[in-house]
């Protein structure tokens, strides 16, 4: 969990140094030039939800089986070998080593331990799996999201296969797909250990078997498995994959709202005040899925997408998910497990600022993403002809917006994560 809270850090530092990077390249360059920065920041916020999300699995999966709380040996080997390769990846990078694709952008090779390391993960998910006397829904979220990423994860990995690289339209889509399709997968693991905390900070049990609660579990089961169309809309493919990709994207995370509102309904003051920090950041967690899915909905729509694809309105979804959304729900499941709402108010006061400041600043990062992306977007469009200089011009202000919030939002998360180091040691 402190590696993974590590890589927060890295994610938010790289993040804010690409940006002045990106705007100030002649000075950067000389030092630590942007085109090193962006995989160094992307694989940082890879690394940190998959990791986070697996730590807090690590935890929740032993108070739903029979299960000691002695680490197994399939856990210690997916932690430890996927924390080396994770090091080593940074070291290819810190001396500009490159390859992979999208997202993974370090030599294909390393992809090797990692996969070795998630299948310890699964052997040891399953051990437990087969002792549980129980099965809530969030086990298998958590059950569908491990058993996800692993497909996704070799799909990704299809391109290593000659036959593969043949064909660059070919190569595009699954690239594309599988990119998309595996963010449903991550999202699996969260969203049920937002879950288990609702049943666990309620004591409302049924919360996690409500018929309502299976039916919006398989509805994002589809939508992990075939919202990714919007990602090909502007790839040549088969017209009913833009129609049913649509159709499926109009209910995104829509069962991820409705647990939300339940647990809202069931949450009384005396918890609710027990359990004061969780509790916001799950709430943060339910603002930012209302603005990330009206924008999602927006970018579905084939008219819209044609302007936004590819620019910084997809970055602003990507950021308001991986921030607002999935970091939010880690930073509750994590006040949990360290016991924050349980330390001293000094110690409190700290997460608190940090909190605000960084919720004041994402939105400020998040609104100046989707104006630069559609100002690029449209320009692109209606003025064809100028050069990328010109093209920039105005985009370059809310770009240089971006860049301080960013390092507004790193100081506000420096504040609370003090608070959840010290949380940490202690237990």
């Amino acid at each position: 969990m402190g590696f993974a809270l590590v890589m927060l850090i890295a994610t938010l530092f790289f993040g804010m140094l690409a940006s002045f990077s990106y705007l100030n390249p002649e000075f950067y360059n000389q030092y630590i030039p942007f085109y090193q920065l962006r995989p160094m920041h992307v694989s940082a916020a890879l690394f940190w939800i998959i990791g986070g999300a697996t730590s807090c699995l690590l935890f929740f999966k032993k108070e739903v089986s029979e299960e000691g709380a002695k680490r197994t040996i399939a856990e210690r080997l997916f932690i430890n070998l996927w924390m080396i390769t994770v090091v080593v990846i940074f070291l290819f990078y810190s001396f500009k080593k490159f390859g992979g694709r999208e997202y993974w952008e370090f030599p294909p090779f390393l992809c090797l331990p990692l996969l070795i390391s998630w299948l310890a993960l699964m052997v040891a998910w399953f051990k437990a799996w087969l002792k549980a006397k129980d099965y809530p829904l969030y086990v298998w979220m958590w059950t569908a999201g491990i058993c996800f990423f692993l497909f996704t994860f070799l799909e990704q990995n299809l391109y290593q296969i000659p036959w593969f690289r043949q064909s660059f339209l070919k190569e595009v889509i699954v690239q594309w797909k599988s990119n998309g399709s595996m963010v449903g997968s991550w999202n699996q693991i969260i969203y049920g250990c937002s879950l288990f905390l609702m049943v666990t900070l309620t004591g409302e049990d049924s919360i996690a078997r409500t018929k309502t609660a299976y039916y919006f579990f398989f509805l994002s089961i589809t939508n992990m498995m075939f919202n990714w169309g919007h990602h090909i809309y502007n790839v040549p493919s088969a017209s009913w994959l833009r129609d049913v990709a649509y159709g499926i994207s109009m209910t995104e995370w829509l069962f991820f709202i409705k647990m939300l509102q339940s647990f809202k309904e069931k949450m009384d003051e005396r918890r609710k005040f027990k359990h004061l920090i969780t509790y916001k950041f799950l709430i943060a967690a339910e603002v930012w899925v209302f603005f990330n899915l009206t924008l999602a909905l927006l970018m579905s729509i084939p008219a819209i997408n044609r302007y936004t694809h590819g620019t910084h309105v997809t970055v602003a979804h990507a950021m308001g998910t991986t921030i607002g959304i999935n970091t939010m729900i880690l930073m509750a499941a994590m006040s949990y497990i360290l016991r924050v709402d349980e330390l001293e108010i000094r110690d409190k006061r700290w997460v608190h600022w940090g909190y605000y400041i960084s919720q004041a600043s994402l939105v400020v990062f998040w609104v100046s993403l989707i104006i630069a992306g559609f100002l690029k977007g449209t320009r692109q469009f209606n003025f064809p002809h100028i050069t990328y200089q010109e093209l920039m011009v105005p985009v370059n202000y809310w770009l240089r917006v971006l860049s301080f919030s960013g390092a507004f939002l790193l100081l506000g998360f420096l504040l609370m994560l003090k608070t959840y180091f010290k949380a940490l040691r202690k237990a």
